[in-house]
């Protein structure tokens, strides 16, 4: 089976930026190289950022539904700013590490589900009770 050819990493770099607030123009880029979906790149020294990770710490709720109704894979970080209680309750059950892990830039958990908003307060409620 052969490979697809790799994407730039300038198309990378700017998907990821873009992902931070620009709906419109993730839904133009998607469509124009959907392999971008889960496409992550380096800030530099392993910050590593995808567009659902960028939309997560920004609480772009929209960006992050778009990028899961293509089937972005959905992480810790995502869940808890989308609300997804059960979700980030499972992950730190099984790995109670997982509530003091840092996301793209070094943002906390928490930081991710309160930009969720109303939306997240129950995760919020929660990832406090267990500091």
């Amino acid at each position: 089976m052969e490979r697809p050819p790799a994407l730039s990493p300038e198309t990378v770099q700017m998907f990821v930026g873009v992902a931070h607030g620009d709906l419109e123009q993730v839904r133009t880029m998607l469509d124009e190289q959907p392999a971008l979906l889960n496409a992550a790149w380096d800030w530099g020294g392993g910050d590593f950022e995808t567009g659902i990770g960028a939309a997560a710490h920004m609480g772009r709720r929209d960006i992050a539904e778009l990028l899961l109704s293509r089937g972005a894979r959905i992480d810790l970080f995502a869940a808890a700013m989308l609300g997804q209680l059960a979700v980030v309750r499972a992950i730190i059950e099984a790995n109670p590490a997982a509530r003091t892990s840092l996301g793209a830039h070094g943002i906390p958990l928490l930081n991710h589900a309160q930009a969720g908003g109303l939306e997240a307060t129950e995760v919020v409620a929660y990832l406090e009770n267990l500091a």
